[in-house]
């Protein structure tokens, strides 16, 4: 009998680029041997799903070398008949300028009516996707559009909403009459999702050729998650939440965390190579894995760093390692601080530190978020704290504002990198976000006293695809007025909220538009660009600029 031969399931997705090597990611259907630009790597399976992760090496610097990806000798993608052009490996130059495009928050839906309706037209409708249009863009213009980096900054899947051919499958194997209802609960559901979201043809060839680096955010586990310690006991006392706890940690570990370290990093890590030795089925090793990420996470890091020639880039994990104590509230805990200003020591063009929560929101939003932190911790009495806790869920009150300590760490940071304590100060700092479902820039400013040479600033992009509707939309214009700024300071300081160590405003926005946003770097000059999807028939929808600023 003749063996069946593999297909690819997702991928190939380009993650790591560097000036000399690169990493490739696929997901196939059946055990074989992958192979990418003449490196050869068997694939390891885990809950009957083949992965591999291919490391390839000297590469030269600032070139382009097409790639095709062969499974078991046979040639797999492009697929036949493509018009799409063959994917590639652009290596980074220290001669060449860079470009770095992100955003985060994209509803796999097809792209078709009524999906592609707004919100206020049609209950399902997300407008148009900006990475769908991003491929089309770079198909049509590669030399002057292509991101040296793409950075999906959270809410790369939602357990929660979207995904029709998902919530179908998940009716087809279990009763959801029954918690968590429609909602992803095991690997095999978490799975589809990655697949549905990723295998869009435009897409899929996006990430075949753009690298891709990612961080976790709420969507990818449940609304909410890690919102409060109240809210954590509860979710414990679901009988179904440890088994979706544990597929999200495996399946983000594999699909999305994995390909963001770079080959001398991938070597290093031990459940990478546990998961080689084990000779095929690494199920165990990596649920494993899942288990400490959600229990005391002993050796689990979701943050992470690249180097782009003289642009450091941090990104950190906002929501799996945060703590909740009854004596404490952070972000991160010591360990994750240390290891963050640790990575901010150094010379650099440009620090890029991204998260998908923003650092800073509105001032509004900031206040408001501050003072319901002190109200839930008894300040103004248990009962208070309890209607304190029921509208921090209720409007989502779990940004850095709501985490005062965590705040206090991030804006001592800011100052002592852009002062110069940690090396020569960046020409410029700028926090890349998202999650907010609008996009804006902020201007940061600190005491003439603190000597901060750096330019600083909070760029947020947000959503690729799910968009607010136009009530969402007038909270958020509401907030930036005078009054409402004012009503929410005294409500903060009336609750003890000390005045923050840095003041900010908005320079541009918000802008509310399914959009991308871009970063150029060229020395020490960098810009920022902010473009938004613009309707038209499927394949005529293009990306107009919302606004373009020189940061640096």
């Amino acid at each position: 009998m003749n063996q069946r031969m593999a297909e690819l399931l997702v991928g190939p997705m380009l993650r790591y680029v560097g000036e000399r090597d690169a990493t490739v990611w696929v997901e196939t259907d059946a055990p074989c041997e992958v192979e990418v630009c003449g490196v050869r790597e068997p694939t390891f399976a885990v809950n009957g799903h083949h992965y591999a992760l291919l490391c390839i090496d000297d590469l030269e610097p600032g070139a382009s070398r097409e790639y095709e990806v062969r499974l078991d000798g046979e040639l797999r993608w492009p697929e036949p008949g493509s018009e799409l052009p063959p994917s590639c490996i652009r290596t980074l130059s220290p001669d060449t300028p860079l470009r770095i495009s992100f955003g985060s928050c994209r509803q796999a839906l097809p792209i078709e009516h009524p999906y592609t309706l707004s919100k206020d037209e049609h209950d399902e409708g997300a407008e148009v996707d900006a990475l769908h249009v991003l491929a089309r863009e770079l198909v049509r213009d590669p030399e002057n559009r292509y991101p040296n980096l793409l950075m999906l900054l959270g809410d790369q899947v939602y357990v929660d909403e979207g995904s029709p051919e998902v919530r179908e499958f998940i009716r087809s194997r279990r009763d959801t009459s029954k918690p968590p209802f429609e909602e992803v609960l095991d690997f095999e559901e978490y799975t589809r999702l990655y697949r549905e979201s990723w295998t869009e043809p435009l897409v899929r060839w996006l990430f075949s050729t753009v690298p891709t680096a990612m961080v976790i955010d709420d969507h990818d586990m449940s609304d909410d998650w890690n919102i409060s310690r109240s809210w954590v006991a509860e979710m414990n006392e679901k009988d179904w939440w440890h088994t979706r706890v544990e597929a999200g940690f495996a399946t983000y570990w594999l699909y999305q965390h994995l390909g963001n370290l770079s080959p001398a990093e991938l070597a290093e890590d031990g459940t990478l190579q546990a998961v080689k030795a084990a000779g095929g089925d690494a199920t165990d090793i990596v649920l494993d894995y899942a288990r400490r990420a959600h229990g005391d996470r002993d050796g689990v890091r979701w943050s992470f760093h690249r180097d782009l020639c003289g642009t450091r880039v941090i990104v950190m994990d906002n929501r799996g390692g945060r703590v909740l104590e009854h004596d404490r509230r952070s972000i991160f805990d010591d360990d994750e601080r240390e290891w963050v200003w640790s990575k901010a020591e150094g010379d650099f063009d440009h620090l890029i530190i991204a998260m998908s929560d923003p650092f800073l929101l509105t001032r509004t939003f900031h206040w408001l978020e501050a003072w319901n932190e002190r109200l839930c911790d008894g300040v103004w009495g248990r009962a208070v704290a309890r209607l304190s806790e029921r509208l921090r869920r209720a409007v989502d009150f779990d940004h850095w504002s709501a985490f005062g300590f965590s705040f206090a760490k991030m804006t001592e940071m800011l100052r002592r990198t852009g002062s110069g304590e940690f090396g020569e100060p960046p020409a410029s700092i700028v926090m890349l976000s998202g999650d907010v479902h609008h996009a804006y820039l902020a201007d940061v400013a600190f005491r003439r006293s603190d000597n901060v040479k750096s330019a600083v600033y909070q760029a947020v992009c947000s959503p690729f695809r799910n968009p607010l509707d136009e009530g969402e939309r007038r909270v958020i214009r509401a907030s930036l007025t005078k009054p409402a700024e004012a009503i929410a300071r005294a409500l903060g300081r009336a609750a003890g909220v000390p005045d923050p160590d840095l003041r900010w405003r908005f320079s541009e926005g918000p802008f509310f538009d399914n959009q991308v946003g871009t970063l150029r770097l060229d020395g020490r000059r960098a810009d920022l660009a902010l473009e938004k999807t613009v309707p038209g028939e499927t394949d005529q929808s293009s990306l107009r600029t919302s606004f373009r600023r020189r940061l640096a």
